[in-house]
Protein backbone atom coordinates (compact mmCIF):
# COMPACT_ATOMS: atom_id res chain seq x y z
CA UNK A 1 0.00 0.00 0.00
CA UNK A 2 1.44 3.52 -0.75
CA UNK A 3 1.78 5.73 1.94
CA UNK A 4 0.53 9.54 1.07
CA UNK A 5 3.27 12.18 2.41
CA UNK A 6 1.32 14.25 4.77
CA UNK A 7 1.34 17.80 3.28
CA UNK A 8 3.33 19.97 6.13
CA UNK A 9 0.87 22.22 8.30
CA UNK A 10 0.72 25.72 7.54
CA UNK A 11 2.70 27.98 9.29
CA UNK A 12 1.20 29.89 12.20
CA UNK A 13 0.85 33.21 10.27
CA UNK A 14 -1.33 31.56 7.49
CA UNK A 15 -3.81 31.56 9.94
CA UNK A 16 -3.61 34.93 11.61
CA UNK A 17 -4.32 36.14 8.04
CA UNK A 18 -6.86 34.13 6.68
CA UNK A 19 -8.65 34.87 10.47
CA UNK A 20 -8.27 38.46 9.64
CA UNK A 21 -10.87 39.70 7.66
CA UNK A 22 -9.39 41.63 5.20
CA UNK A 23 -6.29 42.32 7.13
CA UNK A 24 -8.37 44.06 9.87
CA UNK A 25 -7.99 42.09 12.86
CA UNK A 26 -8.25 43.67 16.00
CA UNK A 27 -6.19 47.06 15.52
CA UNK A 28 -9.24 49.32 15.32
CA UNK A 29 -9.74 47.85 19.07
CA UNK A 30 -6.52 47.94 20.22
CA UNK A 31 -5.82 51.67 19.33
CA UNK A 32 -8.80 52.40 20.76
CA UNK A 33 -8.01 50.57 24.01
CA UNK A 34 -5.32 52.96 24.84
CA UNK A 35 -2.71 50.34 25.90
CA UNK A 36 0.88 50.77 24.41
CA UNK A 37 1.07 47.54 22.13
CA UNK A 38 -0.31 45.31 19.68
CA UNK A 39 -0.43 41.23 20.30
CA UNK A 40 0.86 38.95 18.23
CA UNK A 41 -1.83 38.36 15.25
CA UNK A 42 -2.27 42.26 14.81
CA UNK A 43 1.85 42.29 15.29
CA UNK A 44 1.70 40.49 11.99
CA UNK A 45 -1.03 42.48 9.97
CA UNK A 46 0.58 45.81 10.74
CA UNK A 47 3.38 44.71 8.53
CA UNK A 48 0.49 44.87 5.55
CA UNK A 49 -0.44 48.39 6.87
CA UNK A 50 3.56 49.97 6.56
CA UNK A 51 4.83 49.69 10.39
CA UNK A 52 6.23 46.98 12.64
CA UNK A 53 5.85 47.36 16.30
CA UNK A 54 9.48 47.51 17.84
CA UNK A 55 11.30 47.94 21.41
CA UNK A 56 14.02 50.26 22.43
CA UNK A 57 16.39 47.99 23.30
CA UNK A 58 19.18 50.73 24.44
CA UNK A 59 16.54 51.14 27.55
CA UNK A 60 16.14 47.43 28.86
CA UNK A 61 18.96 48.49 31.25
CA UNK A 62 17.77 51.58 32.55
CA UNK A 63 13.80 50.39 32.73
CA UNK A 64 15.29 47.79 34.87
CA UNK A 65 16.98 50.14 37.09
CA UNK A 66 13.78 52.06 37.32
CA UNK A 67 11.46 49.39 38.23
CA UNK A 68 9.60 50.10 34.99
CA UNK A 69 7.71 46.91 33.89
CA UNK A 70 7.31 45.86 30.31
CA UNK A 71 8.97 46.92 27.36
CA UNK A 72 9.57 50.04 25.60
CA UNK A 73 7.01 49.83 22.52
CA UNK A 74 7.34 52.13 19.67
CA UNK A 75 6.90 51.56 15.95
CA UNK A 76 8.86 52.08 12.85
CA UNK A 77 6.23 53.36 9.81
CA UNK A 78 7.64 52.78 6.34
CA UNK A 79 5.81 54.81 3.41
CA UNK A 80 5.49 53.07 -0.47
CA UNK A 81 7.02 55.36 -2.61
CA UNK A 82 7.47 53.70 -6.45
CA UNK A 83 11.06 54.70 -7.81
CA UNK A 84 11.51 56.95 -4.86
CA UNK A 85 10.36 60.13 -5.99
CA UNK A 86 8.95 62.64 -3.66
CA UNK A 87 7.42 66.52 -4.40
CA UNK A 88 9.09 69.13 -2.06
CA UNK A 89 5.83 69.39 -0.32
CA UNK A 90 5.85 65.92 0.17
CA UNK A 91 9.13 66.15 1.55
CA UNK A 92 8.53 68.92 3.90
CA UNK A 93 5.54 67.28 5.48
CA UNK A 94 7.45 64.00 6.11
CA UNK A 95 9.75 65.99 7.26
CA UNK A 96 7.28 67.53 9.85
CA UNK A 97 6.17 64.23 11.02
CA UNK A 98 9.31 62.85 11.80
CA UNK A 99 9.91 66.19 14.24
CA UNK A 100 6.51 65.65 15.52
CA UNK A 101 5.62 62.12 16.21
CA UNK A 102 8.96 59.84 15.47
CA UNK A 103 12.28 59.95 17.08
CA UNK A 104 13.33 63.43 14.98
CA UNK A 105 15.13 61.52 12.25
CA UNK A 106 14.42 60.42 8.92
CA UNK A 107 15.51 56.92 7.88
CA UNK A 108 16.15 56.16 3.71
CA UNK A 109 16.09 52.69 2.80
CA UNK A 110 17.62 50.13 0.78
CA UNK A 111 14.37 50.49 -1.11
CA UNK A 112 13.88 54.17 -2.54
CA UNK A 113 11.81 54.71 0.70
CA UNK A 114 11.84 56.44 3.85
CA UNK A 115 10.69 55.17 7.87
CA UNK A 116 10.26 56.92 10.85
CA UNK A 117 11.36 55.13 14.34
CA UNK A 118 10.27 55.97 17.77
CA UNK A 119 6.93 56.07 17.06
CA UNK A 120 4.59 55.46 19.85
CA UNK A 121 1.06 53.94 20.19
CA UNK A 122 -0.97 57.50 20.45
CA UNK A 123 1.24 59.17 17.47
CA UNK A 124 0.36 55.96 15.22
CA UNK A 125 -2.84 57.01 13.56
CA UNK A 126 -1.97 60.37 13.46
CA UNK A 127 1.77 59.62 11.53
CA UNK A 128 0.08 57.24 9.07
CA UNK A 129 -2.78 59.44 8.34
CA UNK A 130 -0.39 62.70 8.11
CA UNK A 131 1.31 60.88 5.46
CA UNK A 132 -1.70 60.02 3.45
CA UNK A 133 -2.30 63.53 3.80
CA UNK A 134 0.60 64.19 1.73
CA UNK A 135 -1.06 61.91 -0.88
CA UNK A 136 1.84 59.20 -0.19
CA UNK A 137 0.87 55.91 1.49
CA UNK A 138 2.32 52.91 3.81
CA UNK A 139 0.08 50.05 2.29
CA UNK A 140 2.11 47.21 1.58
CA UNK A 141 5.36 48.87 2.31
CA UNK A 142 5.47 45.95 4.37
CA UNK A 143 4.17 42.47 4.51
CA UNK A 144 3.46 39.34 2.24
CA UNK A 145 2.57 41.14 -0.72
CA UNK A 146 4.23 43.44 -3.10
CA UNK A 147 6.33 45.81 -1.78
CA UNK A 148 8.07 49.11 -2.51
CA UNK A 149 8.75 49.41 -6.28
CA UNK A 150 12.05 50.38 -7.42
CA UNK A 151 13.57 51.97 -10.64
CA UNK A 152 16.68 54.12 -11.18
CA UNK A 153 15.48 57.72 -10.07
CA UNK A 154 17.91 59.83 -11.87
CA UNK A 155 16.34 62.55 -13.89
CA UNK A 156 18.43 62.02 -16.98
CA UNK A 157 16.57 62.99 -19.45
CA UNK A 158 19.08 61.92 -22.32
CA UNK A 159 17.68 58.75 -22.00
CA UNK A 160 14.04 58.20 -22.38
CA UNK A 161 14.23 54.76 -20.55
CA UNK A 162 14.93 56.27 -17.36
CA UNK A 163 11.28 58.18 -17.73
CA UNK A 164 9.84 55.10 -18.94
CA UNK A 165 10.82 52.83 -16.16
CA UNK A 166 10.07 55.07 -13.42
CA UNK A 167 6.15 55.47 -15.24
CA UNK A 168 6.31 51.28 -15.75
CA UNK A 169 7.29 51.61 -12.10
CA UNK A 170 4.24 53.45 -10.79
CA UNK A 171 1.91 51.54 -12.93
CA UNK A 172 2.99 48.51 -11.55
CA UNK A 173 2.79 49.45 -7.76
CA UNK A 174 -0.78 51.00 -8.20
CA UNK A 175 -1.44 47.22 -10.11
CA UNK A 176 -0.17 45.39 -7.36
CA UNK A 177 -1.44 46.94 -4.53
CA UNK A 178 -3.79 44.96 -2.31
CA UNK A 179 -7.15 46.35 -2.29
CA UNK A 180 -8.47 45.91 0.73
CA UNK A 181 -10.59 48.86 2.32
CA UNK A 182 -9.27 47.86 5.39
CA UNK A 183 -6.38 50.77 5.08
CA UNK A 184 -8.29 53.52 4.50
CA UNK A 185 -11.05 52.21 7.19
CA UNK A 186 -8.17 52.47 10.23
CA UNK A 187 -5.69 54.79 9.12
CA UNK A 188 -7.66 57.74 6.98
CA UNK A 189 -11.28 57.99 7.49
CA UNK A 190 -10.55 57.44 11.57
CA UNK A 191 -13.08 54.25 12.09
CA UNK A 192 -13.32 54.05 15.80
CA UNK A 193 -15.23 50.17 15.44
CA UNK A 194 -14.86 47.63 13.07
CA UNK A 195 -17.54 47.97 10.19
CA UNK A 196 -18.49 44.27 10.94
CA UNK A 197 -18.60 43.67 7.07
CA UNK A 198 -16.65 40.73 5.30
CA UNK A 199 -13.66 41.66 3.00
CA UNK A 200 -14.15 40.31 -0.61
CA UNK A 201 -11.00 38.53 -1.55
CA UNK A 202 -8.40 40.25 -3.20
CA UNK A 203 -8.21 39.38 -7.02
CA UNK A 204 -4.30 39.28 -7.12
CA UNK A 205 -3.34 37.56 -3.63
CA UNK A 206 -6.69 36.06 -2.79
CA UNK A 207 -7.68 35.59 1.14
CA UNK A 208 -4.34 34.04 2.27
CA UNK A 209 -2.11 36.48 0.57
CA UNK A 210 1.85 35.42 -0.83
CA UNK A 211 3.60 33.00 1.23
CA UNK A 212 6.30 35.84 2.11
CA UNK A 213 7.29 39.01 0.69
CA UNK A 214 7.76 40.06 -2.51
CA UNK A 215 10.03 42.62 -3.69
CA UNK A 216 10.33 44.48 -7.67
CA UNK A 217 12.61 46.56 -9.57
CA UNK A 218 13.06 48.34 -12.62
CA UNK A 219 16.85 48.50 -13.62
CA UNK A 220 19.19 49.45 -16.81
CA UNK A 221 22.07 47.09 -18.05
CA UNK A 222 25.24 50.17 -17.56
CA UNK A 223 23.25 51.53 -14.20
CA UNK A 224 22.18 48.55 -11.83
CA UNK A 225 21.63 51.04 -8.60
CA UNK A 226 18.87 48.92 -7.93
CA UNK A 227 20.11 45.93 -7.44
CA UNK A 228 18.19 44.01 -9.81
CA UNK A 229 19.62 40.38 -8.97
CA UNK A 230 18.42 40.78 -5.41
CA UNK A 231 15.05 41.52 -6.51
CA UNK A 232 11.87 38.62 -6.72
CA UNK A 233 10.87 40.25 -9.69
CA UNK A 234 13.10 41.97 -11.92
CA UNK A 235 12.66 44.30 -15.08
CA UNK A 236 16.01 44.38 -16.98
CA UNK A 237 15.52 47.04 -19.78
CA UNK A 238 16.46 45.55 -23.18
CA UNK A 239 17.45 47.84 -25.99
CA UNK A 240 17.59 47.33 -29.76
CA UNK A 241 19.27 49.53 -32.62
CA UNK A 242 19.29 52.40 -29.12
CA UNK A 243 15.65 51.95 -28.85
CA UNK A 244 14.04 50.46 -25.51
CA UNK A 245 11.97 47.66 -26.73
CA UNK A 246 11.02 46.12 -23.38
CA UNK A 247 12.81 44.25 -20.30
CA UNK A 248 13.83 41.08 -19.27
CA UNK A 249 11.96 39.88 -16.70
CA UNK A 250 13.67 38.02 -14.22
CA UNK A 251 12.67 36.13 -10.87
CA UNK A 252 14.49 34.85 -8.17
CA UNK A 253 16.57 37.34 -6.36
CA UNK A 254 16.78 37.05 -2.53
CA UNK A 255 19.44 37.74 0.53
CA UNK A 256 17.76 36.26 3.56
CA UNK A 257 19.27 33.32 4.88
CA UNK A 258 19.49 31.57 8.35
CA UNK A 259 22.66 30.60 10.28
CA UNK A 260 22.84 27.04 10.58
CA UNK A 261 20.53 26.02 8.22
CA UNK A 262 22.18 25.21 4.68
CA UNK A 263 18.40 24.64 3.03
CA UNK A 264 18.49 28.80 3.57
CA UNK A 265 20.35 30.67 1.51
CA UNK A 266 20.93 33.88 -0.91
CA UNK A 267 19.95 34.29 -4.50
CA UNK A 268 20.36 35.68 -7.90
CA UNK A 269 17.33 36.36 -10.14
CA UNK A 270 17.48 34.59 -13.20
CA UNK A 271 16.34 35.59 -16.51
CA UNK A 272 12.69 34.01 -17.26
CA UNK A 273 11.19 35.85 -20.31
CA UNK A 274 11.24 38.86 -22.27
CA UNK A 275 8.00 41.60 -22.55
CA UNK A 276 7.19 44.65 -23.90
CA UNK A 277 6.01 47.91 -21.74
CA UNK A 278 2.88 47.08 -22.18
CA UNK A 279 2.95 43.77 -20.43
CA UNK A 280 4.35 44.71 -17.63
CA UNK A 281 1.63 44.17 -15.64
CA UNK A 282 0.53 41.47 -16.51
CA UNK A 283 3.78 39.83 -16.44
CA UNK A 284 3.98 41.10 -12.74
CA UNK A 285 0.56 39.46 -11.86
CA UNK A 286 1.72 36.26 -13.58
CA UNK A 287 4.68 36.11 -11.30
CA UNK A 288 2.77 36.83 -8.00
CA UNK A 289 -0.09 34.42 -8.62
CA UNK A 290 2.74 31.98 -9.44
CA UNK A 291 4.03 32.22 -6.13
CA UNK A 292 0.76 32.36 -4.22
CA UNK A 293 -0.14 29.23 -5.49
CA UNK A 294 3.40 27.08 -5.67
CA UNK A 295 5.17 29.12 -2.89
CA UNK A 296 5.95 27.41 0.59
CA UNK A 297 3.81 28.50 3.36
CA UNK A 298 4.53 26.13 6.45
CA UNK A 299 7.92 27.26 6.64
CA UNK A 300 8.05 30.97 6.68
CA UNK A 301 12.57 30.85 6.69
CA UNK A 302 12.19 29.26 3.23
CA UNK A 303 9.01 30.67 2.00
CA UNK A 304 10.69 33.40 -0.71
CA UNK A 305 10.23 32.69 -4.22
CA UNK A 306 14.18 32.23 -4.54
CA UNK A 307 13.70 29.07 -3.28
CA UNK A 308 10.94 27.94 -5.71
CA UNK A 309 13.88 29.19 -8.46
CA UNK A 310 16.14 26.90 -6.58
CA UNK A 311 14.21 24.00 -6.07
CA UNK A 312 13.02 23.76 -9.41
CA UNK A 313 15.36 25.35 -11.84
CA UNK A 314 14.88 28.13 -14.39
CA UNK A 315 13.55 25.92 -17.06
CA UNK A 316 10.64 24.25 -14.84
CA UNK A 317 9.86 27.60 -13.58
CA UNK A 318 9.76 29.16 -16.85
CA UNK A 319 7.54 26.11 -18.16
CA UNK A 320 4.93 27.20 -14.90
CA UNK A 321 5.20 30.59 -15.77
CA UNK A 322 4.48 30.14 -19.03
CA UNK A 323 0.74 28.92 -17.63
CA UNK A 324 -0.25 32.15 -15.94
CA UNK A 325 0.94 34.12 -18.73
CA UNK A 326 -1.94 35.54 -20.96
CA UNK A 327 0.51 35.62 -23.72
CA UNK A 328 3.05 33.44 -25.15
CA UNK A 329 6.32 33.19 -23.21
CA UNK A 330 9.27 34.70 -25.35
CA UNK A 331 12.87 33.84 -24.46
CA UNK A 332 14.78 37.22 -22.55
CA UNK A 333 17.37 38.84 -24.87
CA UNK A 334 20.98 38.78 -24.24
CA UNK A 335 21.58 41.04 -22.01
CA UNK A 336 23.05 41.14 -18.53
CA UNK A 337 24.32 44.01 -15.61
CA UNK A 338 27.64 45.53 -16.25
CA UNK A 339 27.76 48.41 -14.09
CA UNK A 340 26.35 51.51 -11.72
CA UNK A 341 26.02 54.79 -11.11
CA UNK A 342 25.42 56.45 -7.78
CA UNK A 343 23.95 59.68 -9.22
CA UNK A 344 26.27 61.80 -6.46
CA UNK A 345 27.30 65.34 -6.86
CA UNK A 346 26.05 67.80 -9.99
CA UNK A 347 24.64 66.28 -13.42
CA UNK A 348 22.70 67.83 -15.98
CA UNK A 349 18.99 66.21 -16.49
CA UNK A 350 18.97 67.14 -20.29
CA UNK A 351 16.25 69.61 -20.13
CA UNK A 352 18.00 72.46 -19.42
CA UNK A 353 17.44 71.86 -15.42
CA UNK A 354 20.25 69.81 -13.26
CA UNK A 355 19.76 67.84 -10.03
CA UNK A 356 22.56 66.98 -7.60
CA UNK A 357 22.95 63.89 -5.77
CA UNK A 358 23.85 63.91 -2.02
CA UNK A 359 25.78 60.96 0.15
CA UNK A 360 23.25 59.91 3.01
CA UNK A 361 25.78 57.58 5.23
CA UNK A 362 23.17 54.92 6.10
CA UNK A 363 20.52 56.46 5.23
CA UNK A 364 20.20 58.51 8.61
CA UNK A 365 18.68 61.95 8.04
CA UNK A 366 19.30 63.96 11.65
CA UNK A 367 20.48 66.90 13.39
CA UNK A 368 23.19 66.03 15.76
CA UNK A 369 25.59 68.58 17.15
CA UNK A 370 27.02 70.67 14.26
CA UNK A 371 26.06 68.10 11.97
CA UNK A 372 22.71 68.66 10.55
CA UNK A 373 21.88 67.03 7.69
CA UNK A 374 18.33 66.97 8.67
CA UNK A 375 17.79 70.70 8.60
CA UNK A 376 19.88 70.84 5.57
CA UNK A 377 17.41 69.12 3.51
CA UNK A 378 14.69 70.58 4.53
CA UNK A 379 16.68 74.17 4.17
CA UNK A 380 17.35 73.29 0.41
CA UNK A 381 14.00 72.06 -0.36
CA UNK A 382 12.68 75.13 1.32
CA UNK A 383 14.68 77.51 -0.66
CA UNK A 384 14.53 75.97 -3.92
CA UNK A 385 11.21 74.24 -3.98
CA UNK A 386 13.00 71.43 -5.63
CA UNK A 387 11.48 67.49 -6.23
CA UNK A 388 13.71 64.70 -4.19
CA UNK A 389 14.17 61.36 -5.22
CA UNK A 390 15.85 58.66 -3.00
CA UNK A 391 18.06 56.14 -4.14
CA UNK A 392 18.44 52.47 -3.63
CA UNK A 393 22.05 53.40 -1.91
CA UNK A 394 20.23 55.23 0.80
CA UNK A 395 21.02 58.54 -0.95
CA UNK A 396 18.99 61.66 -1.90
CA UNK A 397 18.96 63.82 -4.88
CA UNK A 398 17.63 67.25 -5.45
CA UNK A 399 16.23 67.35 -8.79
CA UNK A 400 14.59 70.18 -11.17
CA UNK A 401 17.21 72.52 -10.37
CA UNK A 402 18.16 75.62 -12.27
CA UNK A 403 22.32 76.30 -12.98
CA UNK A 404 22.54 78.94 -10.16
CA UNK A 405 21.45 76.28 -7.50
CA UNK A 406 24.11 74.48 -7.14
CA UNK A 407 26.26 77.60 -5.24
CA UNK A 408 23.56 77.75 -2.76
CA UNK A 409 23.41 73.91 -2.38
CA UNK A 410 26.63 73.57 -1.72
CA UNK A 411 26.84 76.77 0.53
CA UNK A 412 24.21 75.21 2.59
CA UNK A 413 25.58 71.95 3.29
CA UNK A 414 28.91 73.20 4.41
CA UNK A 415 26.93 76.02 6.70
CA UNK A 416 25.37 72.67 8.69
CA UNK A 417 28.54 70.69 8.83
CA UNK A 418 27.51 68.43 6.47
CA UNK A 419 30.15 66.50 3.69
CA UNK A 420 29.87 67.46 0.13
CA UNK A 421 29.77 63.80 -1.88
CA UNK A 422 33.60 63.89 -3.45
CA UNK A 423 34.71 65.03 0.10
CA UNK A 424 33.95 61.09 1.30
CA UNK A 425 36.03 58.08 0.08
CA UNK A 426 34.70 55.60 -2.60
CA UNK A 427 34.18 52.79 0.49
CA UNK A 428 32.09 55.10 2.35
CA UNK A 429 29.81 56.26 -0.31
CA UNK A 430 28.98 52.43 -1.57
CA UNK A 431 28.90 51.11 1.91
CA UNK A 432 25.12 50.30 3.46
CA UNK A 433 23.96 49.19 6.70
CA UNK A 434 20.82 48.28 7.77
CA UNK A 435 19.31 49.86 11.22
CA UNK A 436 19.75 47.12 13.75
CA UNK A 437 19.90 47.84 17.28
CA UNK A 438 18.66 49.68 19.31
CA UNK A 439 15.23 49.00 16.98
CA UNK A 440 14.99 46.35 14.96
CA UNK A 441 13.91 42.76 17.06
CA UNK A 442 16.03 40.48 14.54
CA UNK A 443 19.09 42.56 15.22
CA UNK A 444 21.74 39.94 16.36
CA UNK A 445 25.09 42.83 16.82
CA UNK A 446 25.00 46.74 16.12
CA UNK A 447 24.83 47.45 12.02
CA UNK A 448 24.37 51.27 11.16
CA UNK A 449 25.91 52.31 14.43
CA UNK A 450 29.09 50.03 14.16
CA UNK A 451 29.72 50.90 10.39
CA UNK A 452 30.55 54.02 10.40
CA UNK A 453 33.36 53.61 12.97
CA UNK A 454 34.53 50.28 10.77
CA UNK A 455 35.15 52.10 8.03
CA UNK A 456 36.95 55.05 9.72
CA UNK A 457 39.59 52.31 10.93
CA UNK A 458 39.88 51.18 7.15
CA UNK A 459 40.34 54.25 5.41
CA UNK A 460 43.90 54.86 6.88
CA UNK A 461 44.44 51.56 5.93
CA UNK A 462 43.54 51.64 2.68
CA UNK A 463 45.53 55.19 2.06
CA UNK A 464 48.53 53.51 3.84
CA UNK A 465 48.10 50.62 0.84
CA UNK A 466 47.42 53.56 -2.15
CA UNK A 467 43.49 51.67 -2.10
CA UNK A 468 41.23 54.57 -1.10
CA UNK A 469 40.42 55.34 -4.39
CA UNK A 470 39.40 51.73 -5.39
CA UNK A 471 35.81 51.55 -5.90
CA UNK A 472 34.54 48.89 -3.55
CA UNK A 473 31.63 48.85 -0.88
CA UNK A 474 31.11 47.29 2.09
CA UNK A 475 27.82 46.52 3.44
CA UNK A 476 26.67 45.49 7.11
CA UNK A 477 23.80 44.10 8.83
CA UNK A 478 23.43 43.32 12.36
CA UNK A 479 21.31 39.86 11.43
CA UNK A 480 21.44 36.93 8.11
CA UNK A 481 18.01 38.48 6.62
CA UNK A 482 20.05 40.71 4.67
CA UNK A 483 18.09 44.18 4.24
CA UNK A 484 21.43 46.06 3.50
CA UNK A 485 22.19 43.25 0.62
CA UNK A 486 25.67 42.26 1.97
CA UNK A 487 25.79 38.94 0.13
CA UNK A 488 26.07 40.90 -3.31
CA UNK A 489 28.82 43.31 -2.18
CA UNK A 490 32.61 43.33 -2.41
CA UNK A 491 32.74 43.03 1.33
CA UNK A 492 29.75 42.10 3.36
CA UNK A 493 29.91 41.82 7.04
CA UNK A 494 26.78 40.00 8.59
CA UNK A 495 25.45 39.67 12.71
CA UNK A 496 26.55 36.15 13.93
CA UNK A 497 26.73 36.75 17.52
CA UNK A 498 27.29 39.18 20.22
CA UNK A 499 29.79 41.59 18.43
CA UNK A 500 30.86 39.18 16.12
CA UNK A 501 30.57 39.23 12.39
CA UNK A 502 31.03 36.73 9.15
CA UNK A 503 32.88 38.31 7.04
CA UNK A 504 32.10 37.70 3.00
CA UNK A 505 34.80 38.70 -0.14
CA UNK A 506 34.14 38.45 -3.63
CA UNK A 507 31.26 40.28 -4.62
CA UNK A 508 30.42 42.99 -7.17
CA UNK A 509 29.80 46.49 -6.73
CA UNK A 510 27.61 46.21 -9.40
CA UNK A 511 25.65 43.43 -8.40
CA UNK A 512 26.07 40.31 -10.89
CA UNK A 513 26.88 37.90 -8.52
CA UNK A 514 27.06 36.55 -4.91
CA UNK A 515 29.70 37.01 -2.42
CA UNK A 516 31.22 34.10 -0.65
CA UNK A 517 32.29 33.14 3.55
CA UNK A 518 35.80 34.64 4.17
CA UNK A 519 35.66 34.19 7.73
CA UNK A 520 33.14 33.65 10.37
CA UNK A 521 33.11 34.88 13.95
CA UNK A 522 35.16 37.88 13.66
CA UNK A 523 35.10 40.00 16.91
CA UNK A 524 34.18 44.13 15.44
CA UNK A 525 37.25 45.38 16.67
CA UNK A 526 39.17 43.05 14.61
CA UNK A 527 37.43 43.07 11.40
CA UNK A 528 39.55 45.17 9.68
CA UNK A 529 42.87 43.82 10.55
CA UNK A 530 41.41 40.51 9.51
CA UNK A 531 40.30 41.77 5.65
CA UNK A 532 44.04 43.63 5.75
CA UNK A 533 46.35 40.86 4.89
CA UNK A 534 43.62 40.12 1.81
CA UNK A 535 44.15 43.77 1.02
CA UNK A 536 47.64 43.48 1.01
CA UNK A 537 47.55 40.86 -1.71
CA UNK A 538 44.83 42.38 -3.83
CA UNK A 539 47.62 45.34 -4.13
CA UNK A 540 50.61 42.89 -4.73
CA UNK A 541 49.02 40.30 -6.93
CA UNK A 542 45.75 42.37 -9.02
CA UNK A 543 46.17 42.79 -12.81
CA UNK A 544 45.84 45.85 -14.62
CA UNK A 545 41.91 47.41 -14.13
CA UNK A 546 41.16 44.36 -11.78
CA UNK A 547 38.85 45.29 -8.89
CA UNK A 548 38.66 43.89 -5.49
CA UNK A 549 35.94 41.66 -5.93
CA UNK A 550 37.08 39.76 -8.92
CA UNK A 551 40.30 39.69 -7.60
CA UNK A 552 39.02 37.60 -4.42
CA UNK A 553 36.85 35.93 -7.19
CA UNK A 554 39.98 35.04 -9.19
CA UNK A 555 42.46 33.28 -6.02
CA UNK A 556 39.43 31.29 -4.99
CA UNK A 557 37.36 31.15 -1.45
CA UNK A 558 40.11 28.33 -0.47
CA UNK A 559 42.74 31.16 -0.58
CA UNK A 560 40.68 34.18 0.53
CA UNK A 561 40.13 31.82 3.70
CA UNK A 562 43.63 31.03 4.68
CA UNK A 563 44.90 34.81 3.87
CA UNK A 564 42.31 36.08 6.58
CA UNK A 565 42.54 32.78 8.84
Amino acid sequence: MTQVKDTPAPSPVEGIKAASNGLRGTIIQTIASGIDHFEEGDKQLLKFHGTYQQEDRDARKSRSAEGLAGKAYSFMIRARIPAGIVTANQWLALDDLAGKYANKTIRLTTRQSIQYHGVIMNGLRETIAGMNACLLSTLSACGDVNRNVMACPAPDWTKPVNKAMQEDAQVLAMHLAPKSSAYHEIWVDGVKEPTGVEESVDPIYGKLWLPRKFKAAFGLPLDNCVDIHAQCLGYLAVHENGKHIGYNVLVGGGQGMTHGRADTFPHISKAMCFITRDQVCAAGEAVITLFRDHGNRADRKRARIKYLVADWGVDKFREVLATYLPFPLLMPKDVEVSGIDLHLGWNPQGDGKFWYGLSVENGRIKDDGHFRLRTAIRTIVEVLGCEVRLSAMQDILFCQLDESAQEKIVQILKTCGVSLPEQRSPVRKLSLACPAVPTCPLAICESERALPGVIDQLEPVLSELGLLSEEFGIRMTGCPNGCARPYQSEIGLVGRSGDKFVIFVGGQKNGSRLNFLGKDLVPRVEIVNTIKPLLIRYKDERTTGENFGDYCQRIGQDTCKAIMA
